[in-house]
């Protein structure tokens, strides 16, 4: 099986009260590197990373993945 190169990382976006106050998204997860087999391999796998205590905010987090 070929793997190839990926990197994602996790980002939470501001609620519309947050972005009033002046608030950005924000980076939860660093980007990170990984090899999976295909696109959908990797966003599974950048999705699972997404840390505990944002699982309730999920409306708001976006997972970047990108293939090298």
């Amino acid at each position: 099986m070929t793997t190839r190169l990926y990197q994602y990382a996790i980002l939470l976006h501001p609620t519309s009260e947050q972005k009033k106050k002046g608030e950005g998204s924000k980076l939860i997860k660093e980007i990170t590197t990984i090899l999976a087999p295909d696109d959908n391999a990797a966003i599974l796998i950048a999705a699972r990373d997404i840390p505990e205590e944002h699982m309730v905010y999920l409306d708001r987090v976006e997972v970047a993945v990108r293939p090298f």
